[in-house]
Formats: structure tokens, C-alpha cells, sequence
């Protein structure tokens, strides 16, 4: 997705909410909406203090599409942090007002339309009217808000039931319910009353936890290949490496395997439409030489994996052999291993699955959702900056490539795997925003990456920085973005 479409998209999407809050409030006066996760190409929701039906959710979307043929305007003020808290604390929105009580500017922008405040951290519409398709359905026990992909001129996009991703969402609402933070004013609350080392041990112990039963299902199963898929900058590689220790806890002795290694010399990856090495399909992997040493290694034989060089975009003229007991358990990390072509020789039950994914379950208030790939991408833009050299703008042109192939080739097997596991941090968010602040403010308003640096610098300011980092521990997911993991920073 280009960064045109996505900006556009977003815009779309934060139009068409505040559309569909208005809709409710004529539906059914006094529900509460509590925006929460996206769900494919669409927005999942609850509704509080009314029963959802189908009749109930076809009410609410046919009064939308009423107020989008009124075309009503969208209007944008300046407004003061007093006359806006003033404002949310008669509408019942505590969680906001709580919000804002942080916010260090006195002055920021709402919108209004039908009588109707709200801010949001992005452009908007300029009126009803000229928002896209969209459609609603429920979706028990809440609904979802579908829109179109790519293609704004499109239909929406069709639903696509996720079981897995909802019972992941599921299990991260319990753990922000345990943790007793579920909006950003949380956090802050935690970190401005001094409880945030406690907070981020409580964090990282859910994560053992989920680690070691993911380990107790693997063993229980026998199988002898664990594949860890996800998209870019979810802590992969660290979680391999966690889940390794766990194994070795339950009497295995695992085995890493990067898929990074199988890369194709840069001259042989095909090209993507674009004219330019495809590095994010499968096609750019030697699929063969993988299946075949993967059965070779299973077999008992020894291997020679090859050893791939980001420097030189090639293989290297030797590489690492490596044979494999019985005893042993391969963990094989890369963006693919969801693929079945990747070992198509090994039966189903000698494989287990894992699905690694930062699912960001901490939203600004019930009306503003934080999107996880905007929290994977500064969870890059620090990796990057810090470990490769790399500036934002660059990290922000390669990530719409990263992105394009998410779609294509990840997120739609996400639901092969056996288990996710969300590598998302409550207490992140405030850590990673002390390094990437100042580095968006760096992006000026000629680049073409301005508007996309506005909106994540919009949303890090209501956030307060955590000072206690010394309490991360070495081996945790975020160790591999902010520095100082003991896996492999010497």
C-alpha cells in the first residue's frame, strides 16, 4: 500500500467512525461505542449499554448511509484542553478527559459535525458526503465496521471470520484487565504514580508464561519442527530464542534455523511490479534446497545450511553443517513459515506453528485505536536507527514495501498456525516514544513521509516517557528494538 493510499485510507476510516457514532446516538441514544481492533480489511467494536441484534446493526448502518446522502460538514476548530475537557466530561467520556489531563499543549484541533465533538489524531473528511462504501454486520458479541482495501472506490471489503486473532485479542484483554490498564491514560496514571517497575514485571511474567505454555503444547504434541512466522519488527528472532529456553526447560534441546539464510542471491529474486527485487515473496527463498535439507536433517543426515550475507545480497561461499538427534527439536524462524511449500515433505504432525504478531491491545480512549503497525513501525524506526544506520525517511520508504507484502503473503495464512502469540508490551509504547519522538520531528513537511510523521508524533504526545527501562529484562521483545539483549547485543 502507497503511503497516498494508506493516508487515505485512514482518513476514510476516521470519517466513517465518526459517522457511525452519530448513527448510534440516533439508534440508540446512550449506548456507548468502544472502538477496538482491527479484523482484516475492517474495524471490530463493542456497544455498551445496548443488546446488538442484526436488526439493531442494520438500523445503525442505514442511518449512516442516510447521513452521508445529507452530506453534512465536517467542521475543524481549535479548541483549548479546558474547553475540551469541559466538553467530553459532560458527554460521559471519563477516559478522555483523563487523557487530556496529560496532554503537555494547551491548543489542538476537533471536529464537529451534527452537534457532535470529537478529536481525532489524523485529517478528516471534509463533509459526510464524501466518505466511500463501507457496511456493518454483527459480529457477536459486537460488530464490525467493514471498508473497502486498497481501492477506496471499491466495495468493502468482504468479512473474513478470524478465530484465532479474536481469541489472541481475547487473551490480551485479559492480561489488560489483569493489569488494569486498557487506554493510554492507564498508563500514564501507572507511570506518573511511580508503580511502573512493578507494571513492566507483571508484563514480561504474562509473556513467560504464554512462552512456556506454547513450549508445554509442543512437547505434548511430539513434534520435531517449530515454525515461527510473523510480520516485520513482531520479535521473532526473540521469541525463537525465549521459546528455545523453554524447551530446554521441558528436556528438548532446539535448534535455530533463520529462513533469512535460504535468501536467493539479490540478482536471482524475481522482480515485483515495480521493476525491483521482490524480497518479501516466498519466490525469493530457495524453497527447494530448504525442503530437501529440512527431510535430510529430520533423516539424521547432516546438512550444510547456507549462510547469507545482507552485505553482499549474497551466499556465501561456505556454510554452517548442522545434523540433528532425535531428541532435538528444529525451531525455524522466518516470514514464511506459515507456507506449507516450505516443507511440503514433512508430515503435518512432525510441525507446530506459531504465529508472531505485536497485536497493540491499548487504545488512546474508547473512540481512538492505537494501530499495531503503527507501533511495528516504531519498534523499526528504533531498531533500525540504532543498530543499522539506518534514518527514519529510509525505514519509512522500505516500510511500504514491508507492509505490501504483509498483505499478500502473510497475513492471509495467519490462521494456518497453531497458536499466536502477541509479542505486544503494554508499557511499550512509553518506552519506544523517547526514541522515536526526536526522530520524527526530523521529517520536514517536503517529504513525503510529513503527514505520516505528524500523525504518529500526534498520538506520542499524549503518552508519558517510562524512565524505568533499567527494569526490562535483557531477554525481552523489546530488548530487540531498544538495545541491550543478551540473545545477541554484545
Amino acid at each position: 500500500m502507497s503511503i497516498q493510499n494508506e493516508e487515505k485510507r485512514r482518513i476514510h476510516e476516521r470519517s466513517v467512525r465518526m459517522i457511525l457514532l452519530l448513527a448510534l446516538r440516533d439508534v440508540c441514544p446512550g449506548a456507548v461505542l468502544e472502538i477496538e481492533h482491527s479484523i482484516g480489511f475492517g474495524v471490530y467494536m463493542n456497544v455498551r449499554g445496548v443488546s446488538l441484534t442484526a436488526a439493531i446493526v442494520r438500523r445503525i448502518e442505514a442511518r449512516m448511509h442516510e447521513i452521508v446522502q445529507q452530506d453534512l460538514p465536517i467542521e475543524k476548530a481549535r479548541w483549548s484542553k479546558e474547553d475540551a475537557i469541559a466538553y467530553f466530561s459532560t458527554q460521559g467520556q471519563d477516559d478522555t478527559v483523563r487523557l487530556l489531563s496529560y496532554r503537555k499543549f494547551d491548543y489542538f484541533n476537533m471536529y464537529t459535525c451534527a452537534g457532535l465533538s470529537d478529536y481525532y489524531y489524523g485529517e478528516m473528511a471534509p463533509s459526510t458526503g464524501s466518505v466511500c462504501d463501507f457496511a456493518l454486520r454483527l459480529y457477536y458479541p459486537g460488530m464490525v465496521l467493514l471498508l473497502p482495501g486498497d481501492d477506496l472506490s471499491a466495495p468493502p471489503a468482504p468479512f473474513v471470520e478470524r478465530p484465532q486473532l479474536m481469541r489472541t485479542y481475547a487473551e490480551a484483554n485479559a492480561h489488560s484487565s489483569i493489569l488494569q490498564c486498557v487506554s493510554a491514560a492507564d498508563l500514564n496514571d501507572i507511570i506518573a504514580g511511580g508503580e511502573a517497575r512493578t507494571f513492566i514485571r507483571v508484563n514480561e511474567a504474562l509473556h513467560d508464561r504464554a512462552i512456556a505454555q506454547i513450549a508445554e503444547r509442543i512437547v505434548a504434541r511430539g513434534a520435531r519442527v517449530v515454525f515461527v512466522a510473523g510480520p516485520s519488527s513482531s520479535g521473532k528472532t526473540t521469541f525463537a530464542n525465549r521459546l528455545g529456553i523453554q524447551l530446554r526447560v521441558s528436556g528438548k534441546r532446539p535448534l535455530a534455523i533463520s529462513l533469512d539464510d535460504y535468501y536467493l542471491n539479490r540478482s536471482d529474486v524475481p522482480l515485483g511490479p515495480d521493476g525491483k527485487p521482490d524480497l518479501e515473496c516466498l519466490e525469493a527463498l530457495d524453497v527447494a534446497l530448504f525442503n530437501e535439507q529440512l527431510v535430510d536433517l529430520l533423516a539424521g543426515r547432516e546438512v550444510e545450511l547456507p549462510r547469507y550475507s545482507f552485505q553482499t545480497k549474497s551466499r556465501e561461499p561456505k556454510g554452517r553443517k548442522l545434523s540433528v538427534a532425535e531428541d532435538q527439536v528444529l525451531i525455524v524462524e522466518g516470514i514464511h513459515g506459515l507456507n506449507d511449500r516450505l516443507s511440503a515433505g514433512i508430515p503435518s504432525e512432525m510441525k507446530y506453528r506459531v504465529y508472531v504478531s505485536a497485536l497493540t491491545q491499548l487504545n488512546l480512549d474508547r473512540h481512538n485505536r492505537i494501530r499495531t503497525t503503527d507501533v511495528r513501525l516504531l519498534r523499526r524506526m528504533v531498531r533500525d536507527y540504532r543498530s543499522r544506520a539506518t534514518g527514519v525517511l529510509e525505514t519509512m520508504e522500505m516500510w511500504d514495501k514491508v507492509r505490501e507484502g504483509e498483505e499478500k503473503y502473510i497475513f492471509p495464512l495467519q490462521e494456518n498456525a497453531d497458536v499466536m502469540f502477541n509479542t505486544s508490551l503494554l508499557y511499550e509504547i512509553a518506552v519506544l516514544r523517547k526514541y522515536a519522538y526526536p526522530l520524527l520531528l526530523e521529517v520536514g513537511e517536503d517529504s513525503p513521509y510529513y503527514v505520516r510523521a505528524r500523525r504518529l508524533v500526534k498520538f506520542l504526545n499524549y503518552f508519558l516517557d517510562c524512565e524505568d527501562e533499567n527494569e526490562i529484562p535483557p531477554t525481552s521483545i523489546l530488548r530487540e528494538f531498544v538495545g541491550g539483549c543478551t540473545f545477541y547485543d554484545h
